[in-house]
């Protein structure tokens, strides 16, 4: 029986994903890290499962490093193949797990970073008239949104006073508090947005969800355009845990609106607040 090519494999791979509830956002990135490994393995002349070894693997994580690829972000990607290879194992395409051995390469556990009042207005400055960029960027910065919740945020989980972030993975359902300046980001937006139909908020010209690695991309664009290119879309969820410690949000109340596991994951960020006695405030702030 002729085996099936990776390249055809990946669409039943991505539906599997549907089928066990992953956000769009994951499903969106996991389809581009194995459509980035696919063309790398047909390079190789390597288009069928069982021709993939251990050392096409490595070669695909050393590729990406040498490209200047972050080595979390080459992790992530590890991740994706990881999950396809064992998805091969369990629907007896492969019998073997070549990607087992292949290793993720080393992060160091530097402490996260954070924007100031005159940096995070700085980027607003230089973003105004991207109202769709914009929105993200007031969104991630008033609600701590993750990027991936950011491209999965559907209409229907908007509301004047709250979004409504789906259960995903294994996180549970939240909701969060919107404020007036995440509001009014919105508003901008939303007036002109696509007149497409789409279930998601923020959308490109066709109607499609944005991927994570489009915003991440734009957003890195107007961190240079402000100078202030040594951040990331991730310092602005910091930005906004932070600026709330310091201003005495209570932590059970930021825990639960961040979607943190456990509240200790809450309380390390009170070391980079330079914050020794939590507060006990029961509302987020405004940025």
């Amino acid at each position: 029986m002729t085996q099936d090519t990776l390249k055809n494999l990946l669409p039943k791979f991505i539906e599997s994903l549907k089928e066990k509830g992953r956000s769009p956002a994951t499903v969106l990135a996991y389809r581009s890290d194995l459509e980035q490994l696919i063309d790398f393995l047909i390079k190789r002349e390597k288009v069928l499962p069982d021709a993939v070894r251990p050392d096409d693997l490595d070669g695909f994580r050393d590729t990406l490093l040498a490209d200047k690829y972050t080595p979390k972000s080459v992790s992530r990607k590890l991740n994706a193949v990881k999950t396809f290879f064992r998805w091969m194992i369990s629907e007896n395409v492969l019998t073997t797990d070549v990607s087992a051995s292949v290793a993720h390469p080393k992060i160091e556990n530097a402490l996260p970073k954070f924007l100031n009042q005159l940096e995070y207005r700085a980027l607003r400055d230089v973003v105004r008239s991207d109202t769709r960029i914009a929105a993200i960027i007031e969104l991630i910065l008033q609600t701590g949104l993750r990027i991936s919740e950011v491209a999965g945020l559907k209409s229907a989980n908007v509301k004047d006073t709250e979004i409504k972030v789906e259960a995903y993975a294994t996180q549970p359902e939240r909701t969060i508090p919107l404020n007036k300046p995440a509001n009014d980001a919105l508003a901008l937006y939303l007036n002109v947005r696509p007149k497409v139909e789409s279930e998601f908020v923020f959308i490109s010209k066709n109607g499609k969800a944005l991927a994570v690695r489009n915003i991440r991309a734009s957003i890195a664009r107007y961190m240079q355009k402000a100078e202030l290119p040594s951040y990331s879309v991730n310092d602005l969820r910091t930005t906004f845990m932070v600026e709330n410690i310091k201003n005495g949000v209570d932590l059970v109340l930021l825990s639960q609106v961040s979607g943190h596991k456990r509240l200790s994951t809450t309380e390390r960020y009170l070391e980079l607040a330079q914050v020794t006695e939590p507060g006990k405030k029961q509302a987020l702030i405004e940025l």
